[in-house]
């Protein structure tokens, strides 16, 4: 089969990511052999590929938002048959009995693996996962529009609720990429006040198409004080911006797995009067479930720009260029 390697993470530019040719994989006895038909470019995929998060298995394939119909089962899988559509998402596997699996916290697991990092992930024809990581897909919705909820909205999801964002909130997000613009749908939906902070022209018009109260520039204040913020840009710069742009007891959450470094923070100006600042680290299976069924209820839809499987490193590229607001997904033409 075809698959795309990372063989030396660098630069996009440098081209790293180099096209291959595989054995379809084995699914172990837990696992199910999935066909990709589609598979969103997210952030974490640029971070792998450049080596900003080191590398955890050499010439991995990347991918985490795998939307693709089930070829194959281990002997021990049960209630899957071959030809349902499934999602493969960033959270592969978690050793189930630390403290943190037990008390529900399987994000903080140390054991966990990562589709994408760990194990090859969906920048090919086939890829596997373990069943029980496997989401069930709503119908109604194709392929290319779900993609992007696997990870971008999932990752989304969960650090909207770690802002703690009160009902009838006001919540800024810093960046608009694939993420940011999930996300905003449904915090809109909810009946928060979006207000978007990012550079790029075209994804502030985006953000006010989908219903945001006003789109900045990211270093500029927003039009009143935040009781939320997201940091989905992965520039540690920006933390005492948005800090700043916080009400009393407003939460920072920052959504990303890689962030360049924070600069000092003041105390009196950055996080007095009771203002938090949260990490968000990958997601539960829970939070994918609860997210999937909330963009179903919403109809949270991915603003996409296809590529062909076959173009990825290009999309990476345009992905680091900004050259598109919303999300990418590749779509599956090496078969």
């Amino acid at each position: 089969m075809g698959a795309w390697s990372v063989t030396e993470p660098g630069p996009v530019e440098e081209d790293p990511l180099r096209f291959v040719e595989r054995p379809v994989p084995e699914p172990a006895a837990d696992e199910l052999l999935v066909h990709v038909l589609a598979c969103g470019v997210c952030r974490t995929d640029l971070h792998v590929t450049e080596g900003d998060l080191p590398v955890h298995r050499r010439g991995v394939t990347p991918g985490h938002e795998v939307v693709g119909v089930v070829a194959g089962a281990g002997a021990d899988v049960e209630g899957f048959r071959v030809g349902d559509r499934v999602g493969v998402a960033w959270l592969r596997r978690t050793d189930g009995t630390c403290a943190y699996c037990v008390r529900g916290a399987e994000n903080l697991c140390p054991a966990s693996q990562y589709t994408g990092w760990d194990a090859d992930g969906g920048y090919a024809e086939y890829t596997t996962v373990p069943a029980a990581f496997a989401y069930r897909l709503p119908e109604g919705v194709d392929d290319v529009a779900l993609a992007p909820l696997l990870c971008a909205g999932i990752i989304g999801y969960r650090a909207l609720r770690r802002t703690s964002l009160p009902t009838g909130g006001r919540l800024g997000l810093y960046g608009f990429g694939g993420s940011a613009h999930l996300c905003a749908q449904l915090a809109l939906a909810e009946g928060a006040t979006v207000h978007v902070l990012t550079r790029g022209e075209a994804a502030r018009q985006l953000a006010l198409e989908l219903g945001a109260a006003s789109a900045r520039d990211a270093y500029e204040a927003p039009p009143e004080p935040l009781d939320g913020a997201i940091m989905f840009a992965p520039v540690g710069d920006l933390v005492p911006v948005a800090l700043r742009a916080l009400d009393r007891g407003g939460v920072l959450s920052v959504a990303g797995i890689h962030l360049s470094d924070v600069p000092p923070l003041h105390y009196e100006t950055d996080l007095f009067y009771e203002k938090e600042l949260r990490s968000v680290t990958s997601n539960t299976r829970a939070d994918g479930r609860e997210f999937l069924a909330l963009a179903a209820l919403h109809g949270v839809r991915a603003t996409t720009h296809t590529y062909p499987m076959s173009q990825a490193a290009q999309a990476l590229k345009d992905l680091k260029a900004g050259r598109f607001d919303g999300a990418a997904v590749l779509v599956n033409d090496l078969s």
